[in-house]
């Protein structure tokens, strides 16, 4: 990685100092979940090659997968025309990238003015996070 602070210069953080962040599979195309970055969390994620994002209700960097398993290993990073969301192509460790169990975090779809629900649970929280 080149110059680090040159390429973090150019994202359009949030007053917040937040970055919004798609995770995306890189082989089907799937949006597997969104969450926000801070610099820390987009340096992390470029040097190490396994997300990092900065969680708002802990006020902590998440290493994605840190107690579930489930990490996500960066394929690519991405900046949108804007500058102002990223988006990682990642390989989702174990199939499972929401905390719901579910292969996705976008499993909810709006038909006939209700949410509901598309995809199974594949493993329950409770067997994810003890």
């Amino acid at each position: 990685m080149n110059n680090v602070e040159e390429w973090l210069s150019q994202v359009v953080w949030t007053k917040e100092g937040l970055v919004p962040a798609i995770a995306q599979d890189f082989q089907s195309g799937r949006v597997m979940m969104m969450a926000w970055m801070n610099r820390e969390a987009l340096t992390a994620t470029a040097i190490n090659g396994k997300a990092v994002y900065w969680s708002r209700s802990r006020e902590r960097l998440w290493v994605k997968g840190e107690t579930s398993g489930h990490e996500q290993i960066v394929k690519e990073i991405r900046l949108d025309c804007d500058y102002d969301t990223v988006l990682l192509l990642i390989e989702q460790r174990g199939g499972i990238a929401c905390h719901t169990g579910r292969e996705s975090c976008f499993f909810n779809v709006l038909k006939d003015g209700e949410w509901s629900s598309l995809d199974p649970v594949i493993k329950a929280p409770e067997e994810i996070y003890n």
